[in-house]
């Protein structure tokens, strides 16, 4: 059976929340900065809330496991069923088609603005490494099968 550690979720929960709190206060503190900075506080709440917010859903849930072995069982029976693994991955699939589409629509919507060139090669760049990314795995699991 799977060995479920809460200690070290907490630890990162913790540190992702104090982030998310630093990120908070840096918006009230830094309002006449310019450039860069002035989006790192706004940064800082993304990532921390996005530490703080996993972490702590893993804790509580291996917390649940912890406390109920019949649980823990039926969760692990449940990662493990092969049906569960092809609708995450058909699920998966789906999601990534539509967010090609969406980031295209948005990287054209940001060139037609006229966004700075920085931003929408950024953008691009991005665009491309998912795409690539794509023909890679294409590729590779094309000889494997």
């Amino acid at each position: 059976m799977k060995q479920y550690k809460i200690g070290r979720y907490i630890v990162l929960a913790v540190i992702g929340f104090v982030i998310f709190a630093a990120g908070l206060i840096l918006t009230r503190l830094s309002a006449d900065l310019d450039g860069i900075l002035k989006t790192f506080p706004y940064i800082c709440v993304g990532i921390g809330s996005g530490i703080f917010g996993g972490n702590l859903g893993i804790a509580i849930k291996n917390k649940v496991a912890l406390q109920n072995p019949q649980v823990a069982k039926q969760m692990e029976i449940e990662e493990k069923d092969e049906r569960n693994r092809t609708i995450s991955d058909k699920a998966k699939a789906k999601t990534y088609d539509l967010m090609i589409f969406v980031y295209a629509g948005i990287l054209l919507a940001f060139a037609l603005i006229q966004v700075d060139m920085y931003v929408v090669l950024a953008l691009v760049a991005v665009y491309l490494f998912f795409i690539f990314s794509n023909v890679y795995y294409l590729a590779k699991y094309q000889k494997e099968m």
